[in-house]
């Protein structure tokens, strides 16, 4: 009889395959069964394009440069790391080759292909760029999740108990970790995770030093345990702890794709550590070599003698040869990079890597745990004894597409499971980013008044005083909603046009700004109007606007918010993922002004405890104030 865990287990497996169909039934919709006129209207297709540049780059992979020609205020969906086909003409015959986003911006993407050879096709034009759908992650983690529903004994049986509350997890005594670096609640935390023999949880609120306090604990563990292993569901979230445990001088390997990898940390991947090894050079002489071979052996024509053939044969055979001499040099380089690293870093799906099939780490570090489909979350726990998991649960859950697998359970992380289940918890509890009057409202609201201000942060040399907290109040100006037809988004012109002038009018020279709206047709408005304004040009380099995903793990000078629905039927749709607006109320450090219709959102039990809030500190205003 299946323990309830292992019931549990098969659930989410039937509830993952609901998530990838749902995923690829909008891919298609998207995709696959519309013309390249509707796919560009979908945001999935870039046609035609230019290809402005094409060279070499890292882990001798070809990378194309291609800039937008036409349809340049089109929304899209591609992304730094996003899977990409790049095509010439279009129809069934279209010749494709596959490839990585490495960078994008504005009506420029530069694509890494997966091929060492450049297509030949490539120069003759015409050429556009697709969205894949990304089925591999589905593959990987439905695999884990087999292996652990059917773990009878051994240790991905015991931490899966653990894990789900069924039994105990284990903590040793007597380590007391202590450093001058870190406060009380941090040294608690490193303390808790060496004492721990299962599971250990830093519960990190916004501003409290989450990934300072994991990247020391990574640093003290691996003088006893030697090499661990490091895994975040994004990709800028790994390279986020590869920089900071590089900066401490650790010896870090960074496993994936290139492209996705961030300039930051390129240095730490593992195209650029083969390239910089002692054994590169005569590497790289044999597959020159293997690669003169190839073209020699291809010259002769079809109708040569015995002679020519068994010369083409020889020949041939030469170029294999030296190409597995080569094969061979390239595995050892890569088997002595992997032995000397103390922390090997990747995805979660990232962990499916061939160098990491055969190797045990005794323990795993996950960082934005809380952010990560629990699927995803086991595929490094097989190969490790213990998990170190680092998150907030009351921040961005994870993305979920299918409204059925995330009301029945996909949406509940490993993470939160863990702390519910399991007595292997800290909270930190000192911020170090927000003013007392931005911190106050998250503070009693998600964390039970336990966060406080650090010292350092009250000292701080504020620029002027008063209100931290402001929310303008747009009710009764008749800033009435829009929804694009296309996208289906929803947009508010005049609000969007109100806090643009606001900020144009309290702009200062060298703060950083960021601009916040739930909705991408808002973004886009938003993005016109600052481009627009002249007044913020002196800040021009500081100010980016997005959604609050993309700002989730950043911090700003100053954040205007603009909630955007105002209606009279008091819908607010997705503005009641207050996890989400956990994250836009948390991201400034000195100045938070909010833009919202209090007619709209007033009946809403958490906006309108936002409200009472700034209007116990002061900080409520009416948009009627600023208009004029």
């Amino acid at each position: 009889m299946p323990s309830p865990s292992q019931q549990a287990i098969t659930q989410l497996i039937d509830l993952l395959k609901i998530e990838k169909d749902e995923d690829y039934a909008q891919y298609q919709r998207k995709m696959l069964d519309t013309s390249i006129k509707e796919r560009k209207k979908q945001g999935v297709t870039w046609y035609p394009v230019e290809l402005v540049n094409r060279y070499v780059s890292t882990g001798e992979r070809f990378t194309l440069e291609f800039e937008r020609t036409t349809d340049l205020d089109q929304n899209h969906s591609f992304h730094s790391g996003a899977v990409v086909s790049v095509f010439s003409g279009h129809g069934d015959d279209a010749e494709t080759v596959s490839g990585v986003v490495s960078y994008q911006r504005k009506e420029k993407m530069k694509v890494v292909l997966n091929s060492s050879d450049l297509p030949e096709w490539i120069r003759d034009g015409k050429l556009g760029v697709n969205l894949l759908f990304d089925e591999g992650s589905y593959r990987e983690m439905q695999a884990a999740l087999k292996v652990v529903a059917g773990a009878e004994k051994g240790r991905v049986a015991e931490l899966r108990e653990i894990l789900y509350g069924a039994r105990e997890a284990g903590f040793k005594n007597g380590f007391d970790y202590q450093s001058v670096n870190l406060n009380e609640k941090q040294n608690q935390a490193l303390t808790n995770i060496f004492n721990a023999q299962d599971v250990a949880i830093i519960h990190g609120p916004p501003g409290t030093g989450k990934t300072t306090t994991l990247v020391n604990a990574i640093k003290e563990v691996v003088k006893t345990e030697r090499q661990v292993l490091v895994c975040a569901q994004s990709n800028a979230a790994v390279d986020l702890v590869v920089e900071k445990l590089d900066d401490l001088g650790l010896e870090v390997l960074r496993l994936g794709h290139p492209a996705r990898v961030t300039s930051q940390v390129i240095e730490n991947s593992l195209d650029v550590k083969i390239s910089k090894h002692s054994f590169f050079k005569e590497l790289k002489e044999i597959r020159k070599k293997s690669e003169q071979y190839r073209r020699m052996g291809q010259k002769y024509k079809r109708n040569f003698g015995q002679e020519e053939r068994m010369q083409r044969k020889l020949i041939m055979k030469e170029a294999r040869l030296l190409r597995e001499d080569a094969d061979r040099i390239e595995s050892q380089i890569t088997e002595d990079l992997m032995d000397r690293a103390q922390v090997i870093a990747c995805t979660l799906v990232g962990s499916t890597h061939s160098l990491l099939r055969d190797r045990v780490f005794k323990s795993v570090f996950i960082d934005e745990a809380s952010q990560a489909l629990e699927p995803a979350c086991w595929i490094p726990i097989l190969k490790c004894h213990r998990v170190i998991m680092a998150g907030d649960h009351l921040q961005l859950p994870p993305t979920v597409k299918s409204v059925k697998a995330g009301r029945e359970g996909l949406e509940e992380t490993l993470f939160e499971k863990a702390i519910t289940h399991t007595a292997s918890d800290v909270m930190l509890e000192t911020q170090y980013r927000m003013h007392p009057h931005i911190m106050d409202f998250s503070s009693q609201h998600f964390y039970d008044g336990k966060l406080k201000t650090a010292e350092e942060v009250m000292l701080r040399d504020w620029e002027d005083e008063g209100v931290r907290f402001e929310f303008i109040d747009t009710a009764g100006c008749g800033f009435t909603e829009k929804v694009k037809k296309e996208t289906r988004s929803t947009y508010n012109e005049e609000e969007a046009a109100l806090l643009v002038k606001h900020l144009s009018q309290h702009v200062k020279e060298d703060l950083s700004v960021g601009i916040i709206a739930p909705y991408k047709a808002q973004i886009q408005l938003l993005n016109e109007l600052v481009t627009k304004t002249p007044e913020l040009d002196v800040i021009r380099e500081l100010l980016s606007v997005n959604t609050v995903d993309a700002f989730q793990g950043q911090e700003r000078d100053m954040i205007y918010i603009s909630l955007t629905r105002s209606n009279e039927q008091n819908e607010i749709g997705f503005l009641k993922e207050y996890r989400r607006m956990n994250v836009a109320l948390t991201r400034a450090k000195s100045r938070l002004v909010v833009f919202g219709d209090s007619a709209t959102l007033g009946r809403d039990s958490f906006y309108n405890a936002v409200l009472d809030y700034v209007q116990s500190i002061g900080g409520y205003r009416s948009a009627f104030e600023f208009i004029y």
